[in-house]
């Protein structure tokens, strides 16, 4: 059996914490993410009232519902609880699933011109809110583009949240969002 720091999703969900924790104060809690959605709101032009705000905030809540019946008693996670619970949460496929809600969620914001994929400055905007600005990790854009047709389909945008959430490969263009995973 191997710890967390050996465990390569246990790595990327360590990664993902840290982008996640908005004020970086070391937790995880519901005002980060409303923080998160209101970036993605900011950054793609879309008022509060929008449907595809309101089914992005209602993905996140459903998300941070699931994780917290992962852990009793607590309104915020540290890093050790958000990863245990992202993996906890993730065993159970019956149930709601990170990779497929809130990407279908985030997918929606980011196709600002609505033709169902997602361009290099759609993408540009999406790593923003994320408060990435490495261009390594806009580089990232031609590797999930699998098909090289300059554009990122809503397929292969699902396939790598799912490949970031599942795949021990810490290199795969789904665990490469926010930039190369130093291990």
């Amino acid at each position: 059996m191997t710890d967390g720091a050996d465990d390569p999703i246990a790595v990327k969900l360590g990664y993902l914490f840290s982008a996640n924790d908005t004020d970086q104060d070391g937790f995880v809690d519901w005002s980060d993410y409303e923080r998160l959605i209101s970036h993605y709101l900011n950054g793609y032009g879309i008022v509060a009232e929008d449907r595809r705000a309101h089914a992005l905030r209602a993905a996140y809540q459903k998300y941070w519902s699931e994780l917290l019946q992962q852990v009793d008693g607590v309104d915020r996670l540290s890093k050790e609880q958000f990863v245990l619970a992202n993996q906890a949460a993730g065993v159970d496929r019956s149930r709601f699933t990170m990779a497929e809600v809130v990407p279908q969620a985030i997918f929606d914001v980011m196709d600002t011109d609505g033709d169902d994929t997602i361009s290099k400055p759609e993408y540009k905007v999406f790593l923003e809110a994320w408060g990435v600005s490495d261009l390594e990790a806009l580089n990232v854009f031609l590797e999930l583009d699998t098909d090289d047709d300059g554009r990122i389909s809503r397929g292969e945008f699902i396939g790598a949240i799912r490949d970031f959430f599942t795949s021990p490969e810490l290199n795969s263009p789904g665990s490469l969002f926010f930039g190369h995973i130093e291990h």
